[in-house]
């Protein structure tokens, strides 16, 4: 994959462990970012001798989501590059999702596309101090990455309402009870819990766990998924787009007017 050191990889037997390196702007994701994490999931589907991923983030957060103030305009103007040639969008929306399992492991902040990456993991563990929040209404979109799709699935449509319509954060314990959590544990056990479920997957005949995989994600979000894209199309030629960007840029309270 191309050089960055925004994403770091490492093979321990068959798990590919890939971090996010961004920890002095708590891992919030630039474009580099974007495509390192992108390329990385390439990595993990095309290489056969990798049976499952691992996600995790280097410092105390795992991400901040997208980082505004670097892909703010290309978001607004509708020219954000996910995922570059030979990667694979860990959203598993623009592209097929990557087929091998991935456990993620999260510590502080998981808003935005953190929520969305791990909703799209197979099993996540959070560190007891986690937070999560999907902060899209606040900025006049949706969310892009399967928020929509997967969370009421997930966590039952009156929960994921409850924090989808008003960006409220949450703690692990809550997210636990909604599912997105497969378990929670004291801060700086999360790695080593995630590492030792890779490690009891990656002990199974690997393609027996893909097909299971498979099987269990099929329908997951390909009817739905171009609905997300058209509405989010249409929401980037609004006005309020421009006001909560510009909100978020100045941390001013955003005034929306509907249009």
């Amino acid at each position: 994959m191309p050089e960055t050191t925004k994403i770091t990889t490492e093979v321990r037997d068959h798990i590919l462990l890939i971090g996010l390196n961004r920890p002095e702007k708590l891992n919030a994701a630039d474009e580099e970012l974007l495509h390192g994490l992108a390329m990385a999931y390439g990595q993990l589907d095309s290489d056969p001798n990798l049976w499952v991923g691992l996600v995790f983030a280097h410092g105390d957060h795992f991400t901040a989501g997208l980082d505004l103030m670097d892909v703010g305009p290309k978001l607004a103007a509708g020219k954000l590059s996910l995922v570059p040639e030979g990667g694979l969008d860990p959203w598993g929306m623009s592209t097929k999702q990557v087929s091998k399992p991935v456990v993620m492991a999260t510590r502080g902040t998981c808003f935005t596309l953190g929520v969305e990456l791990a909703l799209a993991s197979d099993i996540v563990i959070a560190a007891s101090d986690s937070k999560f929040a999907q902060l899209e209404v606040a900025r006049a979109i949706l969310p892009f990455g399967g928020g929509t799709i997967r969370f009421p699935k997930v966590a039952g449509h009156a929960n994921a309402m409850r924090y989808l319509l008003t960006g409220d954060s949450f703690g692990a314990d809550q997210a636990h009870r909604m599912n997105l959590v497969t378990e929670v544990v004291a801060p700086g056990e999360e790695f080593d819990r995630a590492l030792e479920l890779a490690q009891l997957i990656s002990a199974q005949a690997p393609l027996a766990v893909q097909a299971t995989l498979a099987s269990a994600r099929a329908g997951d979000v390909e009817a739905e998924k171009q609905e997300v894209f058209n509405r989010l199309g249409a929401l980037m030629q609004t006005k309020d787009v421009q006001r909560g960007l510009q909100a978020f840029m100045t941390k001013q309270p955003a005034k929306f007017e509907g249009n």
